[in-house]
């Protein structure tokens, strides 16, 4: 008897045993990772925040509409200065307004990771410009840097001409009444623009407004955005239940599908305009899908999924920002009509009866700082969103790793300290003879290494437009600034839309 047990014994001693060192090794892990978490808070410990609660943090404060989100972040930072942590569930989000935070974190060629909420867009944009990081940014930055030179800004110039005397036509509907919203003409407007020079595409938003494609990406953008300050359906697996994640995956879809086909065609379309070899280019206003052909020839290796990452990336970047630009400065110019004269007499004197081109556009002064003072007003991108993977020194506070900082543009650019009367729009402080704005005060493209590559394609698109619609009308804003509501979306915008009134504008 004794001799058959004591296996049995010895068995369940290693078995005894066996549970003590799992323990201890759980155990272990779980201090560890207290003493980690323990770490990274005491490090933000001097930090002011709201009020947060453990594991939710701010998630009730939270809880509200974009309108009132938007409040409290212009309050928390008269509350708390020049910076302040809001908690999301367990993550803290540090936000940043003023020059000395914002210029070191920009200027930084170690901190360019775009936050984890970027993932929102990578089913639609994969990880093309925008989304990347690392290596793989590098090497599109690098890639696609020369595409945006001047030869070929002029061919756009044609397209954005074209296209913007189709928006004016449209807004003869508008003459007359009472008021109505032109954020959708801008929009309409913008992707008929983009779709040209991204793809070479014509898809006639302004006329064809039931367009697939165009209600696709209309409808695709407010679920994203959707996603950005609801911390209830951050994570997929939830949102993928919802309904709202079946409806994104269809809008996906039907925007993949129209883009794989226009890249399929255009590939066609590059070789047979050349002898079959590719040997020659085609003689003829090149899109960015082109160009992008064209580099995948001389030795790029872009696959067909890279293509579509950098079209549809061209085309989310290029038309929402733009159409917010141009909507925002004509709300800018319908309260101070004195600067829509001076901008069409300009033109008169330096354009007049000659074909707009980008040298004369140059030399419009006043329509140069008009559209300076809106983006000051009204960043096009009010939150530009970075995430810190190593220690990072901010003026006294060391940021940890895990953190995610947002400048708040908005706010930098109503700094009093180098916007005097910061509420006020003045065009005239950008004059050529006026003392520039410090070095990141300013960030209307955002700053440092990721600054938006088509800064200059966006300026020229915006400044010919607004030429148009102020050549044809008058254009009077309904709302006054304390009636503004602004949103911080993907761009800044305003609930309820932008609500102007026109009538023609009789001629000089």
């Amino acid at each position: 008897m004794t001799a058959i047990m004591q296996p049995t014994l010895k068995a369940g001693g290693q078995s005894w045993n066996t549970t003590l060192v799992l323990s201890l090794c759980v155990a272990g892990m779980f201090l560890a990772l207290f003493v980690k978490r323990a770490k990274f808070l005491y490090s933000l410990r001097k930090v002011p925040s709201p009020f947060a609660l453990p594991v939710i943090g701010n998630a009730l404060q939270l809880n509200c509409d974009l309108e009132v989100f938007f409040k409290k972040l212009v309050q928390w930072s008269c509350e708390f200065g020049d910076l302040f942590i809001i908690w999301v569930g367990m993550r803290p989000f540090l936000w940043i307004y003023r020059v000395e935070q914002v210029q070191p974190l920009l200027s930084s060629s170690i901190h360019i990771d775009k936050s984890p909420e970027y993932e929102f867009v990578r089913p639609w944009l994969g990880t093309g410009l925008l989304t990347s990081n690392g290596v793989k940014w590098h090497a599109r930055r690098k890639l696609l840097s020369p595409t945006f030179h001047n030869e070929l800004l002029k061919e756009y110039l044609k397209v954005a001409i074209k296209e913007v005397n189709v928006l004016t036509y449209c807004l003869q509907d508008e003459v007359g009444k009472a008021a109505f919203d032109i954020v959708p003409y801008t929009k309409r407007a913008a992707l008929d623009v983009i779709c040209n020079t991204a793809m070479g595409y014509p898809i006639n938003a302004q006329t064809n407004r039931k367009n697939e494609y165009v209600l696709a990406v209309e409808r695709l953008q407010t679920l994203m955005q959707m996603r950005f300050t609801n911390i209830w359906i951050k994570l997929d697996p939830i949102f993928n239940m919802t309904s709202w994640g079946k409806e994104q995956a269809r809008l996906i879809n039907i925007i993949h599908s129209f883009v794989d086909k226009v890249i399929f065609e255009r590939k066609i379309e590059w070789s047979l305009k050349v002898d079959g070899n590719f040997n020659e280019k085609p003689r003829r206003t090149q899109a960015l899908l082109d160009l992008l052909l064209d580099m995948n020839h001389n030795g790029a290796k872009l696959s067909d999924e890279d293509l579509r990452e950098e079209v549809n990336t061209f085309m989310f970047a290029g038309h929402d920002t733009i159409a917010t630009s141009v909507s925002w400065l004509l709300y800018a110019l319908g309260r101070k009509p004195e600067y829509q004269k001076l901008i069409i007499e300009e033109y008169e004197n330096v354009v007049g009866s000659a074909e707009l081109t980008i040298d004369l556009l140059s030399k419009l002064v006043w329509l140069d700082v008009c559209l300076k003072e809106s983006w000051r007003l009204y960043p096009v991108a009010p939150l530009i969103a970075r995430q810190i993977n190593s220690p990072f020194k901010l003026s006294e506070q060391v940021i940890p790793a895990g953190t995610t900082v947002l400048v708040h543009s908005y706010l930098l650019h109503r700094d009093p300290r180098y916007f005097p009367q910061p509420e006020v729009y003045m065009p005239e402080r950008f004059l050529p003879d006026k003392p520039k704005p410090p070095p990141f005060t300013y960030i209307p493209f955002s700053a440092g290494s990721r600054n938006c590559i088509g800064w200059k394609f966006a300026q020229m698109e915006v400044k010919v437009t607004m030429l148009a619609i102020l050549r044809a009308y008058e254009i009077q804003s309904i709302q006054t600034e304390d009636q503004l509501r602004f949103i911080s979306n993907l761009v800044l915008d305003n609930a309820g839309g932008i609500p102007i009134r026109i009538k023609p504008r009789k001629a000089c």
